[in-house]
């Protein structure tokens, strides 16, 4: 089978045919075998990149894998074997899960615990963009902020993978939901999702901007902060917060780490959220499994939708990190197995 193999850390956005490249496209790489009786094989359909696939393969991301690895993260698609006391699925059915690595390869093997069924309707491609991002944002609003209808919430890094299903999650909610991205074509996206307000940093000011918007709704302040980004900009919007809210933490897109002080939380009253979805799998299973389920149901139901901006075949794997790397991506980027399938911007 072909496999995306990291050998050493680097740059992955590096022409595949560089030497200096830290992946390769493993033409011949075993296809993966069943380990126990209740294993599922899955022929992979999509699978999606995120930002922290792009880390990980840099060594900067918190858990390092063992070299050499197939990195990959959320996919879905087709079974393709299962053990003889699986009882749960079939050949043939449409499933979507995640794993710590290994989907970035035509083949995967997993417990079937661990995977989803695709309702009927859904997106088979967009399935395999859903667990991460919109399990990030899910578990982040849903079950550590309660976020409620009426509330304010604020999403930096609105146009990214976790910030594009963060706003429709707001909605979801009810949340008077207020944007923060940077570039006319992302604006345009987030209102056509129904974003009550939108920040275009190129030529705005956060505080500036969501002060007036405020003002003209009659709103006291942000009740909860969702920051995947970091650095000046989360100093910056913690100055619109109003007493008793939340912040988010769900990354560092800029780089850099933001301080939050510890006295205003005090005197405010504010909650500070730290948020490692992928830590759920091993302390609160039960937690990621009630997320997804509720995620698939809505995307069958239409309460969200997954933008893929880019997709790519696996020997455009570099392409597809460049795409990350540059900011060029809105939404979700993907690598697809399909023969007919060459690069596009959907």
């Amino acid at each position: 089978m072909e496999a995306l193999l990291c050998r050493k850390l680097g740059d992955p956005s590096l022409s595949l045919e560089d030497d200096n490249s830290p992946i390769i496209v493993s033409k011949n790489h075993p296809v993966p075998q069943l380990k126990s009786p209740t294993s599922v094989r899955v022929r992979i359909k999509a699978t999606s990149l995120n930002f922290a696939n792009y880390l990980q393969i840099q060594g900067k991301y918190q858990e390092k894998a063992t070299l050499p690895f197939i990195p990959g993260s959320d996919y879905s698609g087709i079974v393709d074997a299962v053990g003889p006391k699986v009882s749960n699925f079939r050949v043939g059915d449409p499933v979507c899960s995640f794993a710590a690595l290994g989907s970035f390869a035509e083949f995967i093997v997993v417990d079937e615990n661990e995977l989803f069924r695709v309702p009927e309707g859904c997106d088979l491609v967009a399935a395999g963009a859903l667990a991460v991002a919109f399990g990030t944002s899910h578990v982040a609003l849903v079950h550590r902020a309660n976020l409620t209808s009426g509330q304010v919430l604020v999403v930096l890094g609105a146009a990214g993978g976790v910030g594009l299903a963060a706003v429709q999650i707001g909605k979801a909610c009810g949340a008077i939901v207020i944007a923060v991205a940077r570039g006319a074509e992302k604006v345009q996206i987030l209102k056509t999702l129904g974003v009550d307000h939108v920040v275009d940093l190129v030529s705005e000011n956060v505080i500036e901007s969501v002060k007036e918007f405020l003002k003209a709704r009659r709103l006291k302040g942000v009740d909860v902060l969702y920051d995947p980004v970091g650095g000046k900009l989360t100093k910056e919007s913690m100055k619109l917060l109003k007493w008793g809210a939340q912040i988010l933490i769900i990354g560092f897109a800029s780089g850099e780490i933001p301080v939050i002080p510890a006295n205003i939380a005090l005197v405010k009253n504010w909650t500070v959220h730290g948020l490692y979805w992928g830590s759920y799998k091993i302390h609160r299973p039960a937690v990621l499994e009630d997320s997804l389920k509720d995620l698939l149901s809505w995307l069958a139901r239409g309460l969200i939708s997954i933008h893929i901006s880019h997709s790519y075949c696996l020997s455009e794997a570099n392409l597809a990190f460049s795409a990350i790397k540059d900011r060029k991506v809105i939404g979700k980027v993907m690598i697809v197995f399909d023969d007919k399938l060459t690069r596009s911007k959907l």
